[in-house]
């Protein structure tokens, strides 16, 4: 039996600073699912809020457990998939620079980006890009 769906989902961008530099990681879904670039992306189980269903996901898709902070991006958006309509909000987490990643079979690849690859080479979706750049807004970058 599978379990019940909210309509509710999340999106968890991870970032780590390096030196002077911001990176996001994002990560590649598997051909079953895609093939395309996003954040952290899941849903959000009935009896979970928003924030525990992000860090959840960032642990089942990345195995990283620990965080530095904890960010809502005050950002969210609609959207219809997997017959249903479906509003997703979206977050950042600041990652231990020494963080590793380790996918689960969601994903076959992952990168670190810079904001400019990930909004012009990575991301796919309008409101990934857009997550993004609320969460550098936060960030003033």
């Amino acid at each position: 039996m599978s379990e019940i769906k909210t309509n509710n989902q999340v999106e968890v961008i991870l970032f780590k600073k390096k030196n002077d530099t911001i990176l996001f990681l994002v990560l590649k879904r598997n051909p079953q699912k895609g093939s395309f670039w996003q954040p952290i992306t899941g849903n959000v189980k009935p009896h979970e809020s928003f924030k525990q269903a992000a860090l959840r996901e960032m642990e089942e898709e990345t195995n990283i457990k620990e965080y530095l902070e904890f960010i809502d991006t005050g950002y969210s958006f609609d959207f219809f998939d997997d017959n249903r309509n479906q509003h997703e909000k979206v977050f950042g987490i600041h990652v231990p620079r020494a963080a590793e990643v380790v996918l689960s079979p969601e994903h076959t690849e992952f990168q670190w980006a810079s904001k400019e690859n990930a909004l012009n080479r990575y991301l796919k979706y309008p409101g990934n890009k857009e997550g993004l750049r609320k969460l550098c807004e936060k960030l003033s970058i």
